[in-house]
């Protein structure tokens, strides 16, 4: 069914009038890598910023100790975390792993300030931005590219090495 413009007109009114939409650019980090976890890092920002090193230091050692307190399950688990510098001063880590044969799990924490926190995880809930489905999208086609292998140890590591880097 081809949307009548009288119904395309009643919906998607949400992108403020004064919005101007730029590029920002990837780049993959150190990966993350825990005793039973392996997890890619990505840096996502505005051309003219500069993730301070010490907040992806930051980053890190939380999200190391909520996998070794259990307050993030993701023990065995392949995927990917993107870094984002939102606006100017916050950082979100949104947590991917791969699991039930095809499927991409997300827990996501934002800092604002003060230290990392987890974000409100709520029925119907803001999932991603543009710029963040860059990353996702290079690691679908990874992902995919490892269901499709042997998925032995060479196609894992064919895996981990595939970052992506460039504006978005």
């Amino acid at each position: 069914m081809t949307p009548t413009d009288e119904t395309l007109a009643a919906v998607g009114n949400v992108v403020d009038a004064d919005y101007r939409h730029v590029a920002k650019h990837i780049s993959p980090g150190r990966p993350l890598v825990l005793p039973a976890t392996y997890l890619k890092w990505y840096l996502l920002r505005r051309p003219d910023q500069v993730i301070d090193p010490a907040v992806v230091e930051e980053a890190r050692g939380f999200l190391t100790a909520q996998v070794a307190a259990g307050g993030l399950a993701i023990a065995g688990d392949l995927g990917f975390v993107i870094h984002h510098l939102s606006g100017e001063h916050v950082h979100l880590l949104l947590v991917c792993t791969w699991r039930g044969n095809n499927e991409m799990w997300e827990t996501v924490y934002a800092k604002d300030g003060g230290g990392f926190e987890p974000t409100d995880q709520t029925a119907h809930r803001g999932v991603m931005c543009v710029w963040e489905f860059g990353a996702v999208a290079h690691e679908h086609q990874a992902w995919t590219r490892y269901l499709r292998s042997d998925r032995d140890v060479t196609a894992k590591r064919a895996y981990a090495e595939s970052c992506f880097t460039g504006p978005i």
